[in-house]
């Protein structure tokens, strides 16, 4: 006997949801405890590296175990022809149409729900590590750096290396809009967000700043050959953790600072230029407004 455990993420056209995998992971849990010998297939595009779907051979297994998400479709009547020689069971999944032949060709049904009764989801209590919670604040294009701006080199470089680096993603925009649900209204409420990540990469300078502010490392990309405004401003609150625009394709470089600033020691560098700064800027207005020019 051996099992090939799938779902909707192991089909190229089907899609990885957090909840459906973590179901897969929970089906793999139970059949280890019971020792059958097993695979978990995945889509050659969510895991090119991992068994894939389409190229595991069906005469290998006895059993099809099919893994949450709706029972429905092409791709699972092509379950049922290619793995008709095996048992099939599904197992966590939404059951549609009770009659549909897509439903009928599995040997048995365990429904998560069917019509409006169900049961708790397989990706309950299953364990999971935790990862570094990361904002990435890249900046729109700043014509007024003319040749200089490197924005779509540095950012390209800077989306293709976070990519790879396992952490939790949270897109973000400094930009405040009050119509706009996907972005914030007040700085109060972006201040928020910030509070709760780990790491912060950016290459805005309210990206930078706005982080310190919180105690959160900020990885600084700056997009401007030659430096500009993210340098400058680096510079003047003695923050280390900056990339050239020529280094951001650099990925020994990103993970060097990337490594520093999830450390002990990049928070408590941070947590220091959260304390309030001595703003020379104000003190200079402040001094003008009260200096009146002689007539």
């Amino acid at each position: 006997m051996r099992a090939l455990v799938i779902g909707w993420a192991s089909f190229r056209h089907g899609e990885a949801t957090a909840g459906d995998v973590l179901g897969m992971r929970r089906v793999d849990e139970a059949l280890s405890t019971m020792g059958l010998p097993h695979d978990l297939a995945w889509s050659p595009v969510h895991r090119p590296g991992d068994v894939n779907y389409e190229e595991v051979d069906p005469a290998r297994y006895s059993d099809v175990v099919f893994v949450c998400g709706p029972v429905h479709g092409w791709q699972v009547r092509e379950v049922h022809r290619r793995f008709a020689h095996c048992r099939r069971i599904a197992v966590g999944v939404s059951v549609i149409d009770p009659e549909d032949d897509t439903v009928t060709g599995f040997d048995q049904v365990f429904a998560r729900d069917q019509g409006k009764v169900g049961t708790p989801d397989l990706s309950l209590g299953v364990p999971t590590d935790q990862v570094l919670v990361t904002g990435v604040i890249l900046a729109p294009p700043q014509w007024e750096y003319g040749d200089s701006g490197r924005h779509a080199e540095v950012h390209a470089s800077v989306r293709e290396w976070i990519a790879g680096v396992d952490c939790a993603r949270v897109p973000l925009d400094t930009r405040l809009a009050s119509s706009d649900w996907e972005r914030c209204e007040t700085p109060d409420q972006f201040t928020s967000i910030l509070s709760h990540l780990d790491v912060v990469v950016t290459t805005r300078l309210d990206g930078l700043v706005l982080s310190l502010q919180a105690g959160v490392p900020a990885l600084a990309i700056d997009p401007v050959e030659g430096g500009g405004k993210v340098t400058a401003q680096a510079d003047a609150l003695g923050w280390p953790a900056l990339v050239p625009a020529g280094e951001a394709g650099d990925r020994d470089v990103l993970d060097s600072w990337w490594s520093w600033c999830s450390s002990v020691q990049g928070r408590a560098v941070a947590a220091l230029r959260a304390l309030p700064a001595d703003n020379g800027l104000m003190r200079d207005m402040v001094k003008a407004l009260k200096t009146r020019p002689v007539r």
